[in-house]
């Protein structure tokens, strides 16, 4: 079976956590030796960002960046339909189906944020999301998520029969830290000098929640001794992290330091007192995961996702400070008992057996028609 993964949305740096699960799911495909004939459609740029992709798939890079969101619309609906007219499946990782193409479509819906905190939306987007989603969602042969919590919200919300959506997990590779920074080069580049670390990677989306950690610093959490590494773009929030880092008097603990790579995330990640992920909102929450297979203990809120994902693997606590306090204290006590705990959970999402979830989205796409409004 020919099967055509469009990645047009996946422009390299700009989609956050997707890139990566997107990216790790097809090399999982390889890992597992998965039977489809494989071909990614991608924006230009694509391979020289991720050549292990191109190594073990064939690439067809569009002539356009996509970094538009109408530029990439206008590709999908003709240079794409055109180039996949003639495949069995094609897989649209982008959250949307385009008007025109294949009829056969498997579509990747990697969270429902905007039913759930629409004021975090800005009104041109939010108007697309609820205006495409929902047909998107009905006219797709079938669904994959990476949670049962974004399964369940899509049932609920769209009143689409529960086993036209497969979850997906998210998954890690196995070799997974082996090229992490080292502690001494990541406390010199990054200016953390001699203190223990809290790390928080996450842009500054008010979702993400940076204020309830900085809050938790300059109270709860006031000790000198321990700084708050926040990795990450800027988002629709920088404006009042930046403000709350200056009105609670935490610039010397408080450190924000952009996005980094894969390996400057693994070390820092790897160094760190615990990763603290009060997030709203996750579709699946990957970071979590990557924590746990690096040996390092997780706290994070009990919301969307992030129950299902972190399991007993770390600590799920409410978004209450009182709840908060007392954590750094438990993960001391706790820490060799939370790391055997994440290693266990993690061992249950590897890109392996994320691919073999999608390899099982794939029958269910190719073993039946789409239901609904046609393409």
């Amino acid at each position: 079976m020919k099967i055509a993964v469009n990645m047009l949305w996946c422009v390299p740096g700009q989609v956050g956590g997707s890139e990566e699960y997107f990216v790790r799911q097809m090399l999982g495909l390889n890992e597992i030796g998965a039977p489809f004939e494989i071909t990614v459609f991608a924006p230009r740029g694509f391979i020289a960002a991720h050549p292990e992709v191109a190594q073990v798939f064939k690439v067809v890079e569009s002539t356009h960046s996509c970094e538009r969101r109408e530029v990439r619309v206008f590709t999908e609906n003709t240079w794409l339909a055109a180039h996949t007219q003639h495949f069995d499946l094609v897989h649209h990782g982008g959250g949307t189906l385009p008007s025109r193409g294949n009829d056969k479509t498997l579509l990747t819906i990697h969270d429902a944020q905007y039913l759930t905190y629409p004021e975090y939306f800005g009104a041109i987007k939010l108007a697309y999301l609820r205006n495409r989603v929902p047909l998107a969602v009905r006219r797709a042969t079938a669904v994959a998520t990476p949670s049962a919590y974004v399964r369940s919200t899509l049932v609920d919300a769209f009143g689409v029969p529960a086993e036209k959506i497969c979850v997906v997990r998210h998954g890690v590779e196995a070799h997974i830290g082996e090229g992490a920074t080292s502690e001494a080069e990541l406390r010199a580049k990054f200016g953390i000098g001699n203190s223990r670390i809290l790390f928080l990677p996450a842009i500054t989306h008010p979702h993400k929640n940076h204020e309830f950690v900085l809050r938790l610093l300059a109270g709860a959490w006031k000790d000198d001794s321990i700084k708050l590494v926040m990795a990450g773009g800027s988002g629709l929030g920088e404006a009042r992290v930046n403000e709350l880092i200056n009105e609670l008097g935490l610039a010397e603990r408080a450190l924000r330091i952009g996005r980094v790579g894969s390996n400057d995330r693994d070390g820092l990640i790897k160094m760190s007192v615990a990763l603290v992920f009060p997030s709203k909102y996750e579709g699946f929450g990957a970071p979590a995961l990557e924590a746990m297979a690096l040996g390092t203990p997780v706290i994070a809120s009990n919301c969307a996702s992030l129950p299902e994902v972190v399991g007993d693997g770390g600590l799920v606590l409410p978004l209450e400070e009182s709840a908060w306090a007392g954590a750094l204290v438990e993960v001391h006590a706790r820490r060799d008992e939370l790391i055997r705990r994440g290693y266990a959970r993690a061992a249950q999402f590897t890109a392996a057996q994320s691919a073999e979830d999608l390899c099982r989205a794939y029958e269910t796409a190719l073993g039946k028609k789409a239901s609904g409004d046609t393409a």
